[in-house]
């Protein structure tokens, strides 16, 4: 199971990344995949995240807009703990706190703010997250259950996993399969934000994801991986924050990816190159290329510069700037429509780095920084909306381990 700790801001996550919560608890990493022993030693981390998020632009939609915008401040505690050397218990526990704005909406809708106080004129909201998982190992698989439960002042989620792995004698093949069941409910306390017709059940959004997935050792030096998730969701997926916003009620997503790792004897470093490959009902498609080079130093030191490209093309309802969401089409009425840029098409690079240190044979420090810009014109999958202003951010995490 997947931890909450990279959860930024579920604010952020409801559009795109929430609804792949369920697959998310899924997908192993390609290191621990083959790991069908316990670990030696538990593990105790504190890490504290700093996310800010910007939109600056010249067209007529963003004349006056603010180009700071939203701002998430997040601290998570993780554990790891071995028992009888056939067991593990993880937890994770998440608080942050998003200021701001939401990324804009443009034409018809209503300002962009999102959970506003009509009494001081700001706007935010705290989060409490939290996820355990109980791993038991065998001499060639593991078996792992977990729980997640995540609240906020207008939504909670529940989520169910269980995963399995299993290797070849020889250990240079593990096969994974995994299932996870997400539970959310949605605060529909506000107006224009029920629309049965749309939404089997307004208010409440459940999402069924499966996955399986290959690991193969290649070589002394290589490793590759292969998942496929799919994912099933029904309910309540418009925003309750904008009107006009109205969304399919079902969606269904799969994801296909592969991971590479190749480790260099010379410098002892080691490359990881990632490919993504994401498609909905909604009628996104979304390719991500990710590269890695971890290079260890010496007195204890290690660095990992990343550099990162995607690109989506637009759900088929999204409106662009300037269009009327509620003008009729040729044809006939819209029956969904959305201003949300965030289902727009674009592209965006990131690029950073992450800096550890050992502090003696039980603690550890690092510091990870990366920055991230959006524009329509970058995506692979044909230009976005012109009307879109430039969207970038930037985090900065720090983190303190200990072993034990």
């Amino acid at each position: 199971m997947q931890s909450t700790q990279g959860k930024k801001s579920n604010r952020k996550a409801k559009v795109l990344g929430s609804i792949l919560a369920s697959a998310a608890m899924l997908l192993p990493s390609a290191s621990k995949a083959l790991a069908d022993t316990a670990p030696e030693e538990g593990v105790v981390s504190l890490k504290y995240l700093n996310y800010h998020d910007s939109q600056t632009g010249d067209t007529d939609f963003t004349a006056g807009m603010s180009k700071d915008r939203m701002t998430v401040n997040a601290l998570s505690l993780m554990t790891v703990v071995p028992i009888a050397g056939k067991w593990s218990i993880a937890t994770t526990f998440v608080e942050d706190s998003v200021t701001g704005a939401s990324p804009a909406y443009h034409g018809w809708g209503f300002p962009s703010e999102s959970k506003k106080d009509t009494t001081t004129g700001a706007s935010g909201d705290l989060r409490h997250a939290g996820d355990l998982a109980v791993t038991r190992y065998f001499s060639r698989g593991t078996l792992t259950a977990g729980a997640s439960y995540s609240q906020e002042s207008d939504y909670i989620s529940r989520g169910i996993s269980l995963n399995g792995t299993l290797s070849t004698e020889s250990r240079n093949t593990t096969f994974s399969l995994g299932t996870a069941y997400n539970s959310d409910t949605i605060d529909l306390n506000k107006p224009n934000v029920v629309d049965s017709k749309k939404n089997d059940t307004p208010g409440r959004k459940r999402v069924v994801s499966g996955l399986f997935g290959v690991t193969q050792v290649l070589s002394q030096n290589d490793i590759m991986q292969l998942t496929a998730t799919y994912t099933h969701g029904d309910g309540y997926y418009s925003d309750p924050y904008k009107d006009p916003d109205v969304r399919p009620g079902k969606r269904r997503m799969f994801t296909l990816m592969t991971r590479w790792n190749h480790h260099f004897d010379g410098p002892d470093g080691t490359a990881r190159l990632a490919y993504r490959y994401y498609t909905d009902t909604f009628g996104i498609e979304a390719h991500t290329f990710t590269a890695e080079y971890v290079q260890p130093l010496p007195h204890g030191w290690e660095i990992t510069p990343l550099v990162r490209y995607y690109s989506q093309s637009a759900t088929s309802f999204y409106v662009p700037t300037g269009d009327d969401p509620l003008a009729p089409t040729p044809t006939a009425g819209r029956e969904y429509y959305s201003e949300d840029q965030r289902l727009s098409a674009f592209g965006a690079f990131s690029y950073g780095v992450k800096v550890a240190k050992e502090l003696g044979r039980s603690w550890s420090a690092d510091v990870k920084y990366e920055h991230s810009e959006q524009r329509y014109d970058w995506g692979i999958n044909g230009h976005g909306d012109p009307g879109i202003p430039t969207f970038d951010f930037r985090s900065i995490q720090v983190g303190l381990s200990r072993k034990f």
